[in-house]
C-alpha cells in the first residue's frame, strides 16, 4: 500500500515561497501534495485561484487541520515564532534560512522541538553542491591532514542601493536582524561549520553602511582560530565589484581550492610538517601532484533540501540538513557582529544574553519602517506571517 502524500503549506509567498511553489506544481517534488498558502498581503495570493486554502495569518493555518508540514518562508525574525508554533503543534516544519537572527532564539526554536517523530529541517541547500561535498569528505576522510589555515573570500554579492529600499524590513536591525552575514551568507557560514567544525575564537571588523545607506553592516573581515591552532580568514561585502568566491584550505597534506565551479588540489607527496623536520637542504619544498577533481553542476539545491524533507516524513531519510546545526551558522554571525561592536575576541561558545541584549540596543534604536505595506510588517508581530522579498 502507497504511503499517502504529505500536505504541505507554505507560509510567506515572497521570492522564496513561490519558487517553491513553482517547483512543486512543475512536478519536481515528489510525494508531497500543496493544499495551503499563507501571506499577510492577501493579493500575494491571488495568482494561485482557487487552487489552495488560502490563510492571511500563520496561525489559523497551523491550526486548521489542513496540513501536515509546512514551509516558513518569511522574515528571519518571525522564523523563531512560526517554528515554534509549528513545532510545538506536532507539525513537520521546514524553515529558511537562517533558522533565527541570534543564538537565544535559536536556542528556543531547537527547544520546541521536542518530538522525535516531527521532522525539522533547514534549507540550507548548499550543502548539495557536489563541490562543498567534496571539499567536506576529503577533509572527514583525513587525505588533506590536519588543517592549518582556511580563507574564504566571498564577495561576490554586489547589492544597489535599490535593493536595500526595496523592502521596509530589509537592512534593518528591527526588521532583519543584520546584513550581509545574516542575508546573504547563512549558506557560507552553514559550509563553513559543516565542513571544518566551529572555531575557539572570533576577532572580526563589521563596517555598519560602508558602502550604503543602510544601518547594518555590508562589509566584513573575520579572523578566525579553531581548537588544533588552525587560522581562517572570512571576508565578505554587498559593496564590491566583481567581486570574488574563493575558498582556499590547506593542510599537511597540501592545499586546495574552490574557485569558478573547480576545485584544484596541489598535493604535497610528504606532508609538510615531516618535510620541514627532515629537509636537508635550506629552501627545499615537498613534491607536488596536481590535481583537479572532477566536478560537474552545483546539486538539486533547493529541490533536493525540499524532497529529503518529504522523505524524511515519509520514509524516515536522513536529512541533509537537520534545523538544530543552524545555531552554528547563527552563532558564527553573531560572534563576527559581537567581536566587532565590543572591539574584542570573542570566545565561543558565544554568550547568547550577551548578544540578545547588545540586538535589543540596536533594535531600540531602529529605523525600521513599514514603507509598503506588501513588503513589510510590524517586527512587533512576530506571529504574523510575511512576506520574504
Amino acid at each position: 500500500m502507497s504511503k499517502p502524500e504529505v500536505r504541505l503549506g507554505v507560509i510567506g509567498l515572497g521570492n522564496m515561497g513561490t519558487s517553491h511553489i513553482a517547483n512543486i506544481e512543475a512536478g519536481k517534488i515528489k510525494g508531497v501534495k500543496l493544499v495551503a498558502v499563507c501571506d499577510i498581503v492577501p493579493c500575494k495570493m491571488d495568482r494561485y485561484g482557487d487552487k489552495y486554502k488560502k490563510f492571511t495569518d500563520s496561525a489559523a493555518m497551523l491550526r486548521s487541520g489542513e496540513i501536515d508540514a509546512v514551509m516558513i518562508e518569511t522574515p528571519h525574525y518571525s522564523h523563531t515564532t512560526i517554528g515554534i508554533d509549528a513545532l510545538t503543534l506536532g507539525i513537520h516544519t521546514l524553515v529558511e534560512k537562517p533558522i533565527s537572527v541570534h543564538k537565544a532564539d535559536c536556542q528556543r526554536l531547537i527547544a520546541a522541538h521536542t518530538d522525535p517523530k516531527v521532522v525539522f529541517s533547514a534549507m540550507f541547500n548548499q550543502r548539495s553542491d557536489p563541490h562543498f561535498i567534496k571539499v567536506r569528505d576529503i577533509i572527514k576522510s583525513g587525505q588533506l591532514g590536519e588543517l592549518t589555515r582556511i580563507n574564504w573570500i566571498i564577495t561576490n554579492w554586489f547589492r544597489t542601493q535599490a535593493y536595500y529600499d526595496g523592502g521596509g524590513w530589509r537592512a534593518t536591525w528591527k526588521g532583519e536582524g543584520g546584513g550581509v552575514l545574516l542575508n546573504q551568507c547563512p549558506h557560507q557560514l552553514d559550509l563553513l561549520q559543516w565542513m571544518f567544525g566551529m572555531p575557539s575564537s572570533v576577532r572580526a571588523y563589521c563596517d555598519i553602511g560602508r558602502f550604503h545607506n543602510i544601518e547594518v553592516e555590508d562589509n566584513v573581515t573575520a579572523y578566525l582560530r579553531y581548537p588544533n591552532g588552525a587560522t581562517g580568514v572570512f571576508v565578505t561585502t554587498t559593496g564590491e565589484a566583481p567581486g570574488t568566491n574563493r575558498l582556499e584550505v590547506c593542510g599537511e597534506y597540501g592545499k586546495i581550492v574552490v574557485e569558478e565551479g573547480k576545485i584544484k588540489w596541489t598535493r604535497n607527496v610528504v606532508g609538510q610538517s615531516e618535510f620541514l623536520k627532515t629537509s636537508p637542504t635550506s629552501f627545499d619544498t615537498p613534491e607536488v601532484w596536481n590535481i583537479d577533481i572532477p566536478v560537474n553542476g552545483c546539486g538539486g539545491q533547493h529541490v533536493t533540501l525540499l524532497q529529503n524533507f518529504i522523505d524524511a516524513i515519509r520514509d524516515g531519510a536522513e536529512l541533509i540538513a537537520p534545523a538544530e546545526e543552524g545555531i552554528n551558522s547563527v552563532e558564527l554571525a553573531n560572534c563576527m557582529l559581537y567581536s566587532s561592536f565590543t572591539d574584542t575576541t570573542v570566545e565561543l561558545p558565544l554568550d547568547p544574553a550577551a548578544y540578545e541584549a547588545k540586538l535589543m540596543q540596536l533594535i531600540a534604536g531602529s529605523k525600521f519602517e513599514k514603507k509598503v505595506v506588501e513588503h513589510a510588517a510590524p517586527a512587533a508581530d512576530m506571529s504574523s506571517s510575511f512576506s520574504r522579498v
